[in-house]
């Protein structure tokens, strides 16, 4: 596997961390992009919809309650976005290096029900140290092989900024890291499936 040289420099030291890669009948530059383009709100299958749905679940009651109106669904997300300015939201793109590397994150509570996100721009990521919150780096990379092939892979690292935090991100994380690592195994399956399908016969 390829070393992830952005995803050391933004996040070198984590509490958390999933790999995972698949084999790609494309060149890099081809999934690299499909990556980039790739939409993760077409990432589903039936488990991953329920998923999304429970987790979202108690910020659309808390908001009602409340008399608030629930935030309209985002059209589409896709990492070229968040690197070309057209959508503003929790998740920034950190850093990019075609077609090796692409790198994205965000700052948030993720263990409470309603998680309170803290937007942080690319070039502060690396320095933020505010208590109380979860620092969430992912990396998508591509190796050539010698069969033409790509090896995709992805690495999802998650810090926290103290100890109090640390204890509550250990316990959220033994129940979803087997679902994060469902929802990121069916990224890479969607982003292989685009690319081989626009590679040259």
């Amino acid at each position: 596997m390829r070393p992830t040289h952005l995803i050391d420099a933004l996040l070198p030291r984590f509490d958390a961390t999933i790999v995972h890669e698949i084999s790609v009948n494309a060149a890099p530059e081809a999934v690299f992009d499909a990556v980039r383009s790739m939409d993760f709100l077409t990432v589903r299958s039936p488990l991953i919809t329920t998923l999304f749905t429970l987790r979202n679940a108690p910020g659309r009651i808390s908001r009602r309650l409340r008399g608030q109106l629930n935030p309209p669904p985002l059209p589409a997300l896709r990492l070229a976005d968040l690197f070309d300015g057209t959508v503003e939201g929790e998740w920034v793109g950190l850093a990019e290096d075609r077609p090796h590397e692409i790198v994205f994150g965000a700052v948030g509570t993720v263990w409470q029900p309603t998680i309170r996100w803290h937007v942080v721009a690319a070039e502060d990521f690396a320095s933020f140290s505010e208590p109380g919150y979860a620092m969430m780096a992912v990396a998508f990379a591509t190796e050539p092989t010698d069969r033409g092939a790509t090896i995709l892979s992805y690495e999802a690292r998650t810090t926290t900024t103290d100890a109090h935090s640390k204890a509550r991100f250990a316990r959220y994380w033994r129940l979803v890291r087997p679902f994060v690592r469902l929802i990121m195994r069916a990224a890479l399956r969607t982003a292989r499936d685009q690319a081989e399908r626009h590679a040259p016969q």
